[in-house]
């Protein structure tokens, strides 16, 4: 116990250039402080924004750049002030390890809309330096932005939760789509999609997997346990099932038209955004005003969402479709996830992996 004093340097797997190829890569953690908590990594997700940062495919890219925020990490020091952890504690950190604490988001509970929030990695803390992620040895973090892990899930189970996980529990938590018996759509079976399904299944929802090709047919219903499954182009199929969702969860990560999903949206049925695209989007008007239809987006969730995610999971027993690999196979996973190769979540091994050379 006690505050955390001078600046440490840990190791970890970065991008240097847009070229997005991760090597290993030494570096400064930031000063800690009496609020912080030291955290060694065991386990972290690869989640799409990870590719698009290291490619810079938003134009914001800042290198070095050591990704990853799906973290989970055992606590080996805390600051003096620090209420929430113990030393030994097994936490999960997501996406943000800042906030300014004092807007309307803020006092809301939801620091994720903070203007001022700060990214876990690809970033500036308030003392001016860079953040950087989980593909990393070890980590300083805010206990505001730590969330203990449930006692019995795994490090690798948790990880893909602390973002995938709660991205998709926050919008149905938000608009009250929690109940049982409501008729959802899932739009994309990646890492988030496939959460989707997960999560809107053990609220008891039906749950139809919509998709551009049938080639995830089989695994959506027998292996996630999905209701039904509708192909995008079958247009006999998407018209048998016009007017037939309360929400629909469109985790698609690249331009799509969104004409033919508003069209399976019940009266007042929500259509809600959540992946990232860098592209405008279209649609007819008349497809909202004629069923008082909402497009809406989402993004991530707040640490009470995340605990409570953490928590609903462990309750009911789900868990995420993994494929886990070590540090010196995480280019050659990026690759695979450029071509939606993964089966439906990379969790990297870092604290059985050698990060150096």
């Amino acid at each position: 116990m006690g505050s955390l004093e001078g600046e440490r340097t840990t190791l970890g797997w970065a991008a240097t250039d847009p070229s997005g190829i991760l090597a290993p890569h030494t570096y400064t953690l930031r000063n800690t402080g009496p609020e912080d908590v030291f955290i060694n990594v065991i386990s972290c997700g690869i989640c799409h924004t990870d590719l698009h940062q290291v490619k810079n495919d938003l134009g914001m890219s800042r290198y070095p750049m050591v990704p990853g925020h799906e973290v989970v990490g055992e606590v080996v020091e805390v600051g003096s002030d620090v209420s929430k952890f113990r030393v030994g504690d097994i936490v999960g950190v997501g996406c943000l390890v800042g906030c300014c604490r004092n807007c309307s988001p803020c006092n809301r509970d939801i620091e994720q809309y903070c203007s001022k929030k700060i990214w876990t990695y690809n970033d500036v803390y308030t003392d001016g330096k860079p953040t950087q992620g989980g593909f990393a040895k070890s980590m300083v973090v805010d206990q505001k932005f730590v969330a203990k892990i449930p006692e019995g899930m795994s490090p690798e189970q948790a990880a893909p939760l602390l973002c995938a996980g709660v991205t998709v529990y926050s919008p149905l938590s938000h608009f009250g789509l929690k109940q049982s018996g409501l008729r959802g759509g899932i739009l994309g079976l990646g890492g988030v999609g496939h959460m989707g399904v997960k999560i809107a299944k053990a609220m008891g929802h039906h749950v139809t997997v919509i998709s551009s090709s049938d080639k995830k047919k089989q695994e959506a219903l027998e292996d996630l346990g999905a209701d039904d499954y509708l192909v995008s182009s079958d247009q006999a199929k998407m018209q048998e099932a016009a007017d037939s969702l309360d929400y629909i969860l469109d985790t698609v990560p690249a331009f799509h038209p969104l004409e033919p999903y508003l069209t399976l949206l019940k009266l007042d049925g929500k259509l809600i955004l959540m992946g990232v695209i860098n592209t405008p989007m279209q649609f007819i008007t008349p497809l909202l005003m004629l069923g008082r239809k909402t497009i809406t987006g989402t993004f991530i969730g707040s640490m009470k969402e995340t605990e409570e995610v953490l928590q609903f999971c462990k309750e009911k027993g789900v868990t995420s479709t993994i494929e886990v690999v070590k540090m010196d196979y995480v280019n050659t996973a990026m690759e695979r996830l450029e071509k939606n190769d993964v089966r439906y979540r990379f969790v990297v091994d870092v604290a059985g992996s050698k990060l150096g050379q």
